[in-house]
């Protein structure tokens, strides 16, 4: 298929770079690096979405897809749709088509169909899913998926202990 897959956030920072001590190993370093976020709920002040998905295929350099990815359960409630998620953590492909990953802060795993962006799964965990998942044949010749649900990142207060894994069809 040739196409690389990527999730993005779309959160405005504001920051500066200012000059190293001398000696430094690096010239330049950030400082003064804040968040352009409403702190209670960690929605981005900007208009949606937030969080996309996209294939880029690498044949040709273009976007073959590209979709929003995740929700904002209290918006959702509300009717406001397609807002995506912040999130951070990749993604693995499997050869029958499937893309999956966890990586955003409404604790959902879901698995996008290749070609077209379309989600085909998806399961909420007790936490976020920021690792990138795996794949691996059992003894019992099947193949799996499996992702660590730890939670707490800098976008996520819930934390968890989990290591799950999933039977492909």
């Amino acid at each position: 298929m040739g196409y690389l897959f990527v999730n993005i956030m779309e959160l405005a920072d504001v920051g500066k770079v200012v000059p190293s001590a001398e000696g430094a190993k690096v010239p330049y370093m950030r400082s003064g690096y804040s968040r352009f976020w409403n702190g209670e709920k960690y929605w981005p002040c900007q208009a949606p979405p937030w969080g996309e998905m996209a294939a880029v295929n690498l044949n040709t350099g273009e976007i073959a897809w590209k979709v929003p990815f995740g929700i904002v359960v209290e918006l959702e409630a509300k009717g406001i749709h397609d807002t995506g998620a912040p999130n951070i953590g990749g993604s693995i492909a499997t050869a029958g088509g499937l893309v999956f990953i966890g990586a955003t802060n409404d604790h959902r795993f879901r698995a996008f169909d290749a070609k077209t962006g379309k989600v085909i799964w998806e399961t909420k965990l007790e936490a976020g899913a920021y690792a990138t998942p795996i794949t691996y044949q059992g003894t019992d010749g099947k193949q799996y998926v499996a992702v660590v649900a730890a939670g707490g990142s800098y976008y996520d207060r819930t934390s968890g202990d989990s290591l799950i894994a999933f039977a492909l069809p």
